[in-house]
């Protein structure tokens, strides 16, 4: 009777794994995360894996999103979950200069494409690259989680940007990568995070803010305190990500952790339809408030022209420390000629 009731016991526990039922769904799992600024577009993705893994896991595994970087300062979220401090966080990597240095190659100007949809592709390809998985191991015990990837940035401030002529002497918030170009012709980059934009256009600290468009410039309420904007400028940014302790992930059931690429397949959908969403109400209030500015393709171009040097010396600077920076832009170009 006891191997009887043994076997039985057995034979249904491999039918709940088989269905999708943790083992121990009796256990409560929390994982912290810690979100600068507030809900908008960008969260959406994370919003939907939240919702997911919790209706997967039978409300046993409940992932909280702290929003406004309640946890802690966004510029120390790979210290805090290194530590411990708490689970998992968004995380950009422009903050951090040096601390995730292969995966700054997303960083690198024009490098990327415009198109939204394209861009997740190479972006998810680079998450998952054995390179970017080792480095965010090693370094900081993090593991990429959820997508965070971003539409083009534009700009939007108090300076009328209609030509790269027009960039000489402005203060230009942007990532240290995307800066070179613009430094060619007189820009004077400087960073702040997104939650400080306000008040940096505000007290005019910054005189033009990039910022992926149109939701981010309508998140943070920058049309608010700006005259202008553009579009056609169409220049990568940040390289974002959702990342949580590695310790963490491994904890969590067998059954669960295979279902991560299925809730990564949600959270890019959910971006893209919130990133249309926000367009469709951004663009026409913008358009209303500001003066945009439409960005000519002959002056892009002109930007983009020593892109290809910017990378050339993002990989000597790479390898002068001892990693595969050939190794990781060929990589990203590859997968970028894939979509051609």
């Amino acid at each position: 009777m006891r191997i009887e009731f043994r076997l039985a016991i057995a034979a249904a526990g491999a039918s709940l794994l088989a269905a999708g039922v943790p083992l121990c769904a009796s256990a409560q799992t929390t994982w912290n995360l810690n979100t600068f600024g507030p809900p908008r577009a960008i969260t959406k993705g994370t919003d939907a894996m939240a919702e997911f893994y919790k209706k997967e896991s039978g409300g046993s595994f409940d992932i909280k999103i702290a929003y406004g970087a309640a946890l802690g300062p966004e510029k120390e979220v790979p210290e805090a979950i290194k530590a411990g401090g708490y689970e998992g966080g968004l995380m950009c990597v422009g903050y951090y200069p040096n601390k995730f240095p292969l995966l700054s190659v997303m960083e690198l100007p024009f490098l990327t494409p415009a198109k939204t949809a394209d861009h997740a592709k190479v972006y998810e390809a680079v998450m998952k690259n054995p390179l970017i998985v080792k480095e965010m191991a090693e370094r900081w015990n993090i593991k990429y989680f959820g997508p965070v990837f971003l539409p083009p940035f534009e700009f939007m401030g108090n300076k009328r940007i209609a030509s790269v002529a027009d960039m000489k002497g402005v203060k230009m918030r942007i990532s240290g990568l995307n800066a070179k170009a613009l430094q060619v012709f007189g820009a004077v980059p400087t960073m702040v995070t997104a939650p400080e934009g306000y008040q940096a256009l505000q007290r005019g600290t910054i005189d033009s803010f990039g910022f992926p468009y149109s939701y981010a410039f309508g998140s943070y309420k920058l049309y608010e305190v700006s005259k202008f904007s553009t579009e056609g400028m169409a220049m990568s940014g940040f390289l974002c990500f959702q990342g949580v302790s590695v310790t963490a992930w491994n904890k969590l059931p067998d059954n669960l952790k295979a279902k991560l690429p299925q809730a990564q397949a949600l959270a890019a959908d959910a971006l893209l339809k919130a990133f249309k969403e926000a367009d469709d109400k951004w663009i026409p209030i913008f358009k209303q408030r500001l003066e945009v500015v439409q960005f000519p393709a002959a002056e892009r171009a002109k930007l983009a022209a020593g892109a290809s040097d910017i990378w050339e010396g993002w990989v000597k600077e790479q390898e002068a420390e001892g990693r595969p920076g050939r190794q990781m832009l060929d990589f990203v170009k590859a997968e970028v000629a894939k979509l051609h």
